[in-house]
C-alpha cells in the first residue's frame, strides 16, 4: 500500500530519485528504482502501527528567513546546501566539527577520522565565524551548540571556544566526546564547566566489557563530571545483535547515576559508508526496535506508547511566542526522525511522565491557551491563563498515577509564580530518554531532509542539515577536504 510519495537516493550511485513510501508486511518501506542499477526496497520504520500514530504530528515549519541559498530549484535537494528555500526548519541544535583528530578507533563512526589521511582542524577565528553565522540565523538565533569532531577535547583551546560561544549568546553550550581526556583530567573538565559548558554527550554503547571495550575509560569521566557537578547525557549507539539486549541495563544505568546523568539517547546504527545486504539484515534497527526493547526490557515501567515525536511540543513554542509576541524556535523536526519521553525518577521506581499526566490533553490546553492568547488584550491574557490552569490541573488529574502532586506543583510555580527554579527542580528529579535515528542511503528521504532541525556549520558559512553533511553526498568530506590543513601547517 502506498502511504507516500518523496524523493531518495540509489544507494549505489547516490543519485537522486523518485521514492514511495510503501506499507508491506506491517512495516514501512523505501521503494526507488535506479535507471542505472535497478530497484531497491529497505526497511524504512519496522512497526507500522507507530508510523501512522507518529504521522498525526506531522508539522510544517517556515524555515529561517535568510537563508544561505535563497534561489535553490525545488529539486535542487540535497545538493544545493546550505540550508534554502526549500528547507522548512529552524536550527534547534547546531554542529560544529572542531578536528577531525581522535585518540580512539571506533568502526561505527559518524566522522571516520584515522580513515581520512589529513587533519582537519578550523582556526579559532573560523569557529568564531560559524558560530556568527548560527546567532545571525532569523527570526530566532540558534539556541544551542555541540562542538564535535572527531575529539573537539584534543583541542586545548576548547575552553576559549566555550566561553566565546556563551559570549556570543548560546543559551546551551555541549560537546560530544568520547570521555577519554576528561576521564584522566578532572581539571581541564572544570576548566570547560568554568567557561561555560552547559553538557556533554558521552558515547556510551553498554554497560558490560563486551558491549563497550571503554567502560572503564566512561566510568572514571562520569564520576569526573559527577565531582564538578555537570550533567550529561549518555549516547550509545545500537547494533542489532550487538548491544541492543542492553538497551534496558543502559537505562537502569542511568537511573542508578541521575545525580550526573540527565539523559539517554539512543542512536540506532547509520550505514555511513558501503553496506551489504547482509549487513544490513543483521545490524539494522529502527526507533520502533528500539522502543519494544525497551519495553521487552523494561516490562511494566516502559512502554511504546510512552514515547511521542518531537513536534508534539510545538505548542508550547505557541504558547511563549503569543504571550511574549516575539518568534519563538519552533520544533518542526520530522514525526519519524526520533521519539523521546521523561520519566520521574522516584525512592520506590520511575514514572513516566505521561502516566502522570493525560499528555494529548495537555498539549491541547497549552494550544487552546496559546490561541487564546493571539486574540491579544490583557483580560484575555489574564482569562486564558487562569482557564489554562485548570484545564491543565485536570490533565494531571486524569494521569495513571495518583501521585502527581509534585508535577502539579512544579506546573503552578511555573506559570502562576513565574518560578523558573521549579523547572531546574524537575529537570534533576527526571531522567529524558530519546532515539533519533540518523538516515543513511538506504533510507534516505528526501522530505525528512528539509524538516531537519539538527545542523552543521562548515568554515565557508553554510548550514547543512545533519543526514546531509553525513550521508547522501558527503559533504562532511568534502568540507573536511577543501579545508585540510596542510603538512607544514602548525597552526
Amino acid at each position: 500500500m502506498l502511504v507516500k510519495k518523496t524523493r531518495g537516493l540509489c544507494p549505489i550511485c547516490n543519485s537522486v530519485l523518485d521514492a514511495e513510501i510503501v506499507e508491506e508486511e506491517q512495516k514501512i518501506w523505501l521503494k526507488r528504482t535506479c535507471p542505472e542499477h535497478g530497484t531497491f526496497r529497505h526497511l524504512y520504520w519496522s512497526d507500522a502501527q507507530m508510523y501512522h500514530r507518529f504521522e498525526e504530528y506531522d508539522a510544517v515549519g517556515n524555515g529561517i528567513a535568510n537563508p544561505q541559498n535563497p534561489g535553490a530549484a525545488p529539486n535542487s535537494c540535497p545538493t544545493a546546501c546550505g540550508l534554502c528555500n526549500n528547507h522548512h526548519s529552524q536550527t534547534l541544535l547546531a554542529n560544529i566539527d572542531l578536528t577531525n583528530r581522535c585518540n580512539l578507533d571506533c568502526d561505527f563512526c559518524f566522522a571516520n577520522a584515522r580513515a581520512c589521511g589529513f587533519v582537519y582542524e578550523p582556526s579559532f577565528d573560523q569557529v568564531v565565524s560559524m558560530l556568527q553565522v548560527l546567532r545571525d540565523e532569523k527570526p530566532v538565533p540558534t539556541p544551542a551548540v555541540q562542538f564535535s569532531g572527531g575529539e573537539p577535547t584534543m583541542r586545548d583551546d576548547l575552553p576559549e571556544i566555550i566561553r566565546k560561544a556563551k559570549s556570543m549568546g548560546f543559551p546551551q553550550v555541549q560537546i560530544a566526546t568520547n570521555g577519554v581526556r576528561i576521564s584522566k583530567e578532572p581539571e581541564f573538565l572544570q576548566q570547560l564547566k568554568d567557561a561555560g559548558l552547559n553538557t556533554a554527550y558521552l558515547h556510551f554503547d553498554g554497560v558490560s566489557a563486551a558491549t563497550n571495550p571503554f567502560l572503564k575509560i566512561h566510568l572514571k569521566a562520569i564520576e569526573n563530571f559527577r565531582k564538578v557537578g555537570m550533567g550529561l547525557v549518555l549516547v550509545p549507539t545500537i547494533i542489532r545483535g550487538r548491544n541492543d539486549h542492553e538497551i534496558g541495563d543502559i537505562i537502569r544505568f542511568a537511573i542508578e547515576n541521575i545525580s550526573v546523568i540527565r539523559g539517554v539517547n539512543f542512536q540506532p546504527v547509520a550505514f555511513t559508508g558501503a553496506a551489504s545486504d547482509d549487513d544490513l539484515q543483521k545490524s539494522r534497527i529502527t526507533i520502533p526496535d528500539v522502543l519494544q526493547e525497551i519495553e521487552n526490557q523494561m516490562p511494566g515501567v516502559l512502554k511504546k506508547d510512552d514515547f511521542y515525536p518531537v513536534p508534539c511540543v510545538l505548542p508550547f513554542s505557541d504558547l511563549v511566542e503569543a504571550y511574549t509576541g516575539r518568534p519563538q524556535v519552533r520544533f518542526t523536526a520530522h514525526q519519524h526522525c526520533g521519539a523521546a519521553t521523561y520519566v520521574f525518577v522516584q525512592e520506590n521506581g520511575i514514572i513516566p511522565v505521561n502516566r502522570m499526566v493525560d499528555v494529548d490533553s495537555f498539549f491541547e490546553t497549552i494550544e487552546h491557551m496559546a490561541q487564546t492568547l493571539k486574540k491579544g488584550g490583557t483580560l484575555n491574557k489574564y482569562k486564558a491563563l487562569l482557564e489554562g490552569v485548570k484545564n491543565m490541573h485536570d490533565s494531571v488529574k486524569k494521569g495513571e498515577q495518583s501521585n502527581t502532586t509534585e508535577f502539579w506543583k512544579m506546573i503552578g510555580k511555573t506559570l502562576i509564580g513565574q518560578n523558573f527554579d521549579a523547572l531546574r527542580e524537575f529537570h534533576w528529579n527526571a531522567l529524558f530518554i530519546g532515539t533519533m535515528h540518523f538516515m543513511d542511503k538506504y533510507n534516505y528521504d528526501l522530505e525528512r531532509v528539509q524538516r531537519c532541525c539538527i545542523h552543521y556549520a562548515t568554515p565557508d558559512g553554510k548550514l547543512i542539515p545533519f543526514c546531509t553533511y553525513n550521508s547522501g553526498p558527503v559533504y562532511r568530506e568534502q568540507v573536511w577536504k577543501k579545508f585540510a590543513k596542510k603538512p607544514e601547517d602548525k597552526s
